[in-house]
C-alpha cells in the first residue's frame, strides 16, 4: 500500500489521518512507544503545521522530541518571540502509567492539522510527546493496579527507577537535563505537565495543580490568583467539568479543608516558577474511565489555548515586567511556611465516606458510598508565607571543583566568567553549623534539612578558572534557590555538598596532647576560651578528649573547608 503522505502538500490538502489507538479501542488503549513517535512523524510528514524536532538524550538510550504546532509552519523559537506569540509547553508522559495526555496531546495535534480544531495564530503549542521513555518502555497491564484504564501503561520509574517529576533540580536524569535544554528553548509562557491522581475518590473527572501563586508572587502571582486560575476554572465549566483543586487533604476526607500542594522547584510546576512562567499539573481521576479522562486533558488543553490567546499582551506584559524586575530585586524568598490563617472556599463534589470490616484484616477500612454523593463548601488553605528571606549578593563565585553544579548551572543558561588568574577577594563565607540529613534515601539522595549557617567575612584566594557569577540576569531567582544552601531544594538540601560535611584531616590524640599544650602557651586567648567553656559545660569538663578537640578546632591546624560551604558570596557595597 502506498504511503498515504508521500503525496500531500500540506498547504493545499486536508490531510485524512488515520484513527488513533484511542477511537480505535473506543477509548481503553493507549499506545506503546514506538507508535507513538511513528504517530508524530507522520503528522510531521502530513502537514506543515507540525514539525518533530529531535532533542537531548534521556537514560533509555533514546532521544527526547519536541512536537511544535504553528499556523505559519515557522518552528524557530526565536522567530516566534519576535512575532509576539505566547508558547505552551505541554509535557507527557512524565509518569507514563499516566498516558492521558500523552493521547490527549496526539488527538489535539491531529484535530488541528485537521481543522477540526482552529489553533490561534498567536499561539504556538510544543509537546514532549513521552518525557520518560524508559517507563513508558516499561509495559505492563498491573502497574497502578487502583487505576481505571488503559488496557496497559507503562511505570511510573525511569531506566534508573527515578521518579523524574522529583528530579528538575538534582538532573540526576539525561532527561532532567534534556528538559533544560527544552524549557529554555521554548521559554513558555504557559506550562502544562498532564498526570493522574491518586488518593481519595470524589466525583470531579480533572483535578488541577496551579503554581502556588504565594510563592509565584508579584504580579504574575496576584493575576494568576485572581484571574488566570478563575479564567481557566470557568472555561472549562463551559465545557461540562468542574474543576477542583488538587486533592490534598488529610484522613481521605475533606472535613477539615483541602490543602495547597506544595510545588518546590525539584517538582515541574515549581521549576518553572522559577523561570517567571505560568505552571499548571492537571490531575485526572484515577478511578474515572480512561475516556473521561482523555477527553478532560483535551479539554483542558484547549482551555490553555484559548485563555492564551484572549489574554495575550498582558501575559507577555506581566512575564516581561517579572524578568525585568528579577534582575534587580533585592531580597528573595527561599522557603515558605502555609498560612493557616486565610483559606478560599471552593465547591468539593465527593462522595460519602464510611468505615466497614476489611475482608482481608477484619479491622475497620475506608470506603466511599458512590451512592450516596454530595457537594459542599469547603476551606482551601492557599496562602503560604514567607519563612526565610535572603538579600541577594553582587556575585556568587564557585572553585571549579564543584563541576557537578557548574554543569548544572550551564544546562539552566547562567551567565558566569572565569578568572583569568589567581585572585584574592574579600567575601562572605557560610559555615554549615547544623542540619539534618534524612535516614533513608529519597531518589538516590539523603537530603538535608534544617539547615543552620553562621557567616563571616573572609579573605578567600581563589584560581585561575574558578566561576564568578554576578546577579544581574534573569535567571537571579534560580541561583537563589539552588545555591542558598537554606533553601527548600537547594543544591545543598541535595547533597552536592556533602564533602564538606566530613573532616579529611585529624590527629592522634598522644602526639597532638604536647602540641596543644604548647599552643594554648603562644595563644592565652585560647586558653581564656577552654577555660570558659568548662566553667559551663559540666560534660565538657569531664571530658579530656573534647578539649582536646576544642583547642584543635579552634587552632590554625584545623582544616579550614571543615563545614565552609564552598559557595561564596561577593559583597562590594
Amino acid at each position: 500500500m502506498a504511503n498515504p503522505f508521500s503525496l500531500v502538500q500540506p498547504s493545499l490538502v486536508i490531510p485524512k489521518f488515520p484513527q488513533h489507538f484511542f477511537e480505535k479501542s473506543n477509548g481503553t488503549q493507549s499506545p506503546p512507544y514506538a507508535d507513538i513517535i511513528k504517530w508524530w512523524q507522520q503528522l510531521d510528514a502530513a502537514s506543515g503545521k507540525v514539525k518533530l524536532l529531535t532533542m537531548g538524550p534521556s537514560d533509555a538510550g533514546f532521544p527526547l522530541h519536541l512536537a511544535v504546532v504553528a499556523n505559519n509552519g515557522d518552528f524557530n523559537f526565536e522567530n516566534i518571540r519576535k512575532n509576539n506569540k505566547r508558547i505552551i509547553l505541554i509535557n507527557n508522559g512524565i509518569h507514563p502509567g499516566e498516558p492521558d495526555g500523552i493521547d490527549a496531546s496526539m488527538l489535539l495535534a491531529r484535530d488541528i492539522v485537521t481543522n477540526k480544531v482552529k489553533l490561534p495564530d498567536n499561539v504556538v503549542l510544543a509537546f514532549i510527546p513521552v518525557y520518560n521513555i524508559g517507563g513508558c518502555l516499561n509495559r505492563s497491564a498491573f502497574y497502578r493496579v487502583d487505576q481505571n484504564g488503559p488496557e496497559e501503561f507503562g511505570f511510573r520509574g525511569n531506566s534508573q527507577n527515578l521518579d523524574l517529576n522529583r528530579d528538575f533540580i538534582k538532573s540526576d536524569s539525561k532527561e532532567a537535563r534534556s528538559f533544560a535544554e527544552i524549557f529554555h528553548l521554548t521559554d513558555p509562557d504557559i506550562f502544562l505537565d498532564n498526570h493522574v491522581s491518586n488518593g481519595a475518590d470524589y466525583q470531579h473527572v480533572m483535578t488541577l495543580l496551579t503554581s502556588q501563586h504565594s510563592k509565584l508572587g508579584g504580579i504574575m502571582g496576584d493575576y494568576l490568583h485572581k484571574q488566570m486560575e478563575p479564567g481557566i476554572y470557568s472555561k472549562m465549566k463551559d465545557k461540562g467539568y468542574d474543576l477542583v483543586p488538587y486533592v490534598s487533604f488529610g484522613g481521605n476526607t475533606p472535613d477539615a479543608g483541602m490543602t495547597a500542594y506544595f510545588d518546590g522547584p525539584r517538582y515541574s510546576s515549581g521549576y518553572a516558577t522559577l523561570w517567571h512562567t505560568f505552571a499548571f499539573v492537571a490531575e485526572t481521576h484515577m478511578l474515572k474511565p480512561y475516556d473521561q479522562r482523555v477527553k478532560s486533558t483535551y479539554a483542558l488543553m484547549e482551555t490553555m489555548i484559548s485563555f492564551a490567546t484572549e489574554n495575550s499582551a498582558l501575559i507577555k506584559e506581566l512575564r516581561d515586567k517579572t524578568k525585568a524586575s528579577t534582575v534587580t530585586q533585592k531580597d528573595f524568598p527561599v522557603s515558605w511556611t502555609i498560612d493557616r490563617t486565610k483559606s478560599d472556599l471552593i465547591t468539593f463534589k465527593g462522595y460519602e465516606a464510611g468505615r466497614k470490616p476489611s475482608d482481608i484484616s477484619g479491622q475497620p477500612r475506608l470506603y466511599y458510598d458512590r451512592s450516596k454523593p454530595y457537594e459542599k463548601k469547603i476551606p482551601y488553605y492557599n496562602y503560604f508565607n514567607n519563612k526565610t528571606v535572603i538579600t541577594k549578593p553582587d556575585a556568587y563565585i564557585i572553585p571549579q571543583g564543584w563541576w557537578t553544579v557548574i554543569d548544572l548551572l550551564k544546562i539552566n543558561k547562567i551567565s558566569f566568567r572565569q578568572f583569568a588568574k589567581d585572585t584574592t577577594i574579600e567575601v562572605e563565607v557560610y559555615k554549615i553549623e547544623d542540619y539534618k540529613a534524612a535516614a533513608r534515601q529519597y531518589e538516590m539522595h539523603h537530603p538535608n534539612s534544617d539547615v543552620k549557617t553562621s557567616t563571616s567575612m573572609q579573605k578567600i584566594k581563589f584560581r585561575k578558572g574558578d566561576y564568578y557569577i554576578p546577579m544581574n540576569q534573569p535567571g537571579n531567582r534560580f541561583l537563589m534557590e539552588v545555591l542558598e544552601p537554606s533553601a527548600d531544594d537547594s543544591y545543598f538540601a541535595w547533597n552536592f555538598f556533602d564533602a564538606i560535611l566530613g573532616q579529611k584531616e585529624g590527629y592522634s590524640g598522644y602526639a597532638y596532647e604536647d602540641i596543644a599544650a604548647q599552643y594554648l602557651k603562644e595563644h592565652p586567648e585560647l586558653k581564656v576560651k577552654l577555660d570558659e567553656r568548662k566553667k559551663t559545660d559540666s560534660a565538657f569538663a569531664k571530658s579530656g578528649g573534647a578539649q582536646l578537640n576544642f583547642v584543635y578546632q579552634n587552632s590554625l591546624y584545623y582544616e579550614p573547608n571543615h563545614n565552609r560551604y564552598p559557595v561564596y558570596r561577593v559583597k562590594t557595597k
